[in-house]
């Protein structure tokens, strides 16, 4: 059977541990497992722009063996002169995987409904699945466990990045808080989902709109833009809304002592996050950013050899 990785929950708890345990293996010994030999290709299709996912996908498929084929919007017939299923059709005769950052969930989900290699949701609107990864490979690096540990996110509940904290991070049975205005809530799918692994873990599950609740003792803090790709005629509205999310320096002390800051980057120093916080001693997101490559390699590894 294929497998396909869509949003976090795409994998169970202990499968998400299996990837994270051989990121971690393919970390230390990063050329010593090529499923991709041959060399097989990966099409990696952008919808939108792209810095980290583009090269840790390039460089990861590189390393596994393989030949990276990027397709940018606009230079295929998908999505114009041609449907998605029928696009799968023809990528699955000639590639081994299907990498796609795009935007609406379900153009991923027609994908994979077709292809009969796996599709791997690299970001769309409403979940960002290959980001967590790297995010809780990131956090096991630098305090040495995931379960039990609290993360507060703080800023747009509404967005794929808190869709997806909140599923993978109960998955992992850690303690999830989650500040926003309440305009800007979680797709109840994902809450849905969080609360019954939290459930099973004997974690907990927080959505508040009081940002001092979430951060206090908090051993992870994440942030993401308030203003993503598509929402620019916004930004006016959504920095009003956002007054008093910004993660400070001050807000950090709220945290535990031996906390760790996160953001997927690209970051807007003065609106999500104070300079101060992420240049700071707190900061991991270089780590983060670097382990987008080794998790995204054992995630392609798992889904090539798991069927």
């Amino acid at each position: 059977m294929v497998r396909h990785f869509l949003r976090d929950d795409d994998i169970t708890p202990a499968e998400q541990q299996r990837i994270l345990d051989l990121a971690i293996a393919m970390k230390a010994d990063p050329y010593g497992l090529k499923p991709l030999a041959g060399p097989q290709s990966v099409a990696l299709i952008f919808d939108k722009t792209s810095t980290r996912t583009r090269v840790s996908f390039s460089v990861g498929v590189a390393d596994l063996g393989g030949n990276p084929l990027i397709i940018q919007s606009g230079e295929s017939q998908l999505g114009a002169k041609e449907s998605i299923a029928d696009t799968a059709r023809v990528l699955d005769r000639m590639v081994s995987a299907i990498v796609w950052r795009t935007f609406a969930q379900s153009n991923v989900e027609e994908m994979a409904e077709h292809s009969r290699v796996p599709v791997i949701n690299s970001l769309t609107d409403d979940f960002h699945p290959c980001q967590l990864l790297a995010d809780l490979l990131t956090v096991h690096e630098r305090l040495g466990r995931l379960a039990g540990l609290t993360v507060a996110f703080v800023g747009d509940g509404s967005s794929n990045m808190a869709n997806s904290y909140l599923v993978a991070c109960a998955m992992a049975g850690m303690n999830v808080r989650l500040a926003t205005p309440t305009k800007y809530q979680p797709l109840s799918s994902a809450l849905s989902s969080a609360r019954e692994f939290a459930t099973k873990s004997q974690s907990e599950v927080m959505v508040t709109e009081n940002v001092r609740d979430a951060m206090t003792g908090a051993d992870v803090v994440v942030t993401d833009t308030w203003i993503s790709m598509g929402q620019e005629s916004e930004k006016e509205a959504r920095v009003a809304d956002f007054s008093g999310y910004t993660v400070t320096s001050d807000l950090m002390e709220l945290a535990d002592p031996a906390a760790i800051f996160l953001h997927c980057l690209p970051a807007y120093r003065g609106y999500e996050v104070d300079a101060d916080v992420i240049d700071g001693p707190h900061s991991a997101v270089w780590d983060e950013a670097e382990n987008r490559l080794h998790a995204q390699k054992a995630l392609m590894h798992f889904l090539l050899t798991s069927a």
